[in-house]
């Protein structure tokens, strides 16, 4: 069961988006405002958080900040202003996804199962091509004593190329598997992405990362 962290402060909104997760075999933790998220964040294990931008004693995105200082936990943002819409803009790359309020219950537990399904890497995925270890349960890639964390989209999609190593990838079956319902339409951001991992990865050996040339990505064993 997928253990599910609500943080909203609106007492009644936290209420229907737990009991309606309870009803969809979520297993959920209430909170209401951002201090206590983070103490049962760095108490508990959790598969998602959903985060409301406007919380008392610290926001949303100062939540937010200190969650990834330590981990890629997928993050759902609730937001209800368009300023709120605004600051959300400059942190895209830290969340999974975003929700307007008032929002369609349904439309969130559906935007839930897509991310659910894009991050379901557990630690049974341990992927090592040569000394390089791509950890999916810490969200991290190690070799020997580094360690390295990428930005959540940077790390799924070295991951997936990772995962089928030599195997040519199209732009569109990667903005399928990484992107799903949050691919905002922008024709590079595949292109953009690949080469910032390239910028973070290229010095590891053992591997690279390929432009195949008209068909796609790949990551490129060496012998």
């Amino acid at each position: 069961m997928h253990k599910i962290l609500v943080v909203e402060d609106d007492t009644t909104i936290n209420q229907v988006i737990c009991e309606f997760l309870k009803e969809n075999h979520y297993e959920v933790t209430p909170v209401f405002d951002g201090a206590e998220a983070l103490r049962e964040f760095e108490e508990k294990s959790f598969d998602l958080i959903i985060l409301d931008v406007m919380l008392p004693s610290m926001s949303g995105l100062d939540v937010l900040k200190e969650i990834r200082k330590t981990s890629q936990v997928p993050v759902m943002m609730l937001t209800a202003l368009d300023d709120e819409y605004t600051q959300l803009v400059s942190f895209n790359h830290l969340i999974s996804d975003y929700v307007t309020k008032p929002f369609d219950p349904d439309e969130l537990l559906a935007r839930i199962k897509v991310i659910l399904k894009r991050y379901s890497i557990n630690s049974s995925n341990i992927i090592t091509i040569k000394d390089v270890v791509f950890d999916g349960d810490k969200y991290e890639i190690r070799y020997k004593d580094q360690k390295i964390h990428l930005p959540l989209k940077q790390f799924e999609l070295a991951f997936e190329l990772a995962k089928n190593p030599n195997q040519i990838f199209t732009r569109e079956q990667l903005i399928e598997k990484i992107w799903g319902m949050d691919y905002d339409g922008f024709d590079r951001t595949v292109d953009v992405h690949i080469k910032r991992v390239r910028e973070n990865l290229g010095h590891l050996p053992g591997f690279k990362v390929v432009t195949v040339r008209g068909l796609g990505y790949k990551i490129e064993v060496e012998e």
